[in-house]
């Protein structure tokens, strides 16, 4: 089976148990995340051949994380290993009218110290069909962005497809370079574009509304500035609070729109990593459906991932399909 090749940061995840602040708790649980290995162990468990390709720490804590990956079949033979040790971020989580809140620790990480010449990117996509990355990784240091580069260029040779989720966060990019020149850079690879007009706005320096017409209207032009896109999948969330979301989802494949009808979330138990599986849901979808159910699985896998602690979905493809189907009461399945 042909892999999908995913490239980024494996991060640590601390948060103290239930809903509690930092200092309410004198105990914290640990998960692994990070966006590409989020989309990469959701693939997995859609029955998908996944590849990881990062740096992780030399340690028994990226032993573990190791393991973690291969807990699901991530590919990991070409995760190379540092000294230094593996990124973590701490998660306060919210609940009703009390938002989440986040603190990075990563500028010294194990995955910071990455370099071009540390990854083999001829053999490590020789099995490869599709290679996924997301705005994250160029972003966190000049290292990333040069080896992501790299990347890109030996897969558009061989003539793997490219998507891409543009995520654009602007605390991350501290490093000198400009995040607009160095995505519009990076993009110009993508054949699929995994993002809405904000991430079409902050690439073309463009002021599109988000009403469908715009949503259209952007992505032609996106399309236009960079031939090689075929579709563009925006995922949107409507938040009534912390914990209680509607998602839905639009598409533009050059010559359709299409949107989804909208799924209410009204518990949600973890929304980090909820675009991610939305991602890994399109991605799979691609693969195996029509463009239309291809998004309509990414939205019921995004919807799915609400209900999951930590930042990776665990739903297979059948329990995803089952949303798909009207399956949404939540009844005991005996």
């Amino acid at each position: 089976m042909r892999e999908i090749v995913t490239f980024g940061e494996v991060l640590m995840r601390i948060s103290p148990k239930g809903n509690k602040k930092f200092v309410q708790s004198n105990s914290v649980e640990f998960y692994f995340g990070g966006t590409e290995i989020n989309v990469a162990i959701s693939i997995a468990n859609f029955g998908g051949a996944v590849k990881h390709i990062s740096c992780i720490s030399d340690d028994f804590i990226g032993d573990t994380a190791i393991s973690y990956l291969h807990k699901f079949n991530v590919n990991t033979t070409d995760v190379v290993r540092s000294p230094r040790p593996l990124g973590v971020y701490f998660l306060e989580v919210g609940a009703v009218m009390r938002s989440s809140k986040i603190s990075y620790n990563r500028s010294h990480s194990s995955f910071s110290e990455i370099k071009p010449s540390m990854v083999n990117w001829n053999k490590a996509l020789e099995n490869g069909n599709w290679f996924h990355w997301t705005g994250i990784t160029p972003a966190l240091n000049k290292g990333s962005k040069d080896t992501l580069l790299e990347g890109l260029k030996i897969a558009k040779a061989k003539g793997i497809t490219i998507s891409v989720d543009p995520t654009y966060r602007s605390g991350l990019w501290k490093y000198g370079e400009q995040p607009k020149e160095v995505l519009f850079n990076l993009v110009q690879y993508a054949n699929i574009f995994i993002g809405g007009v904000n991430e079409i706005n902050e690439l073309l320096g463009t002021d599109y509304s988000f009403s469908n017409d715009d949503f259209v209207k952007a992505s032609k032009h996106l399309m236009l500035e960079f031939p090689s896109i075929e579709k563009v999948f925006d995922k949107i969330r409507t938040s009534i609070n912390a914990s209680w979301h509607k998602i839905k989802a639009r598409m533009y494949n050059g010559s359709q729109f299409k949107e989804t009808a909208e799924l209410d979330i009204t518990h949600i138990v973890d929304r980090i990593g909820t675009g991610d599986a939305f991602a890994a849901g399109i991605i799979h979808g691609l693969q195996v459906f029509d463009d239309f159910k291809a998004m309509e699985f990414g939205k019921a896998a995004c919807a799915i991932k609400h209900t999951y602690a930590g930042d990776v979905n665990y739903a297979n493809e059948q329990e995803v399909l089952s949303i798909l189907d009207g399956n949404t009461t939540g009844r005991f399945n005996r």
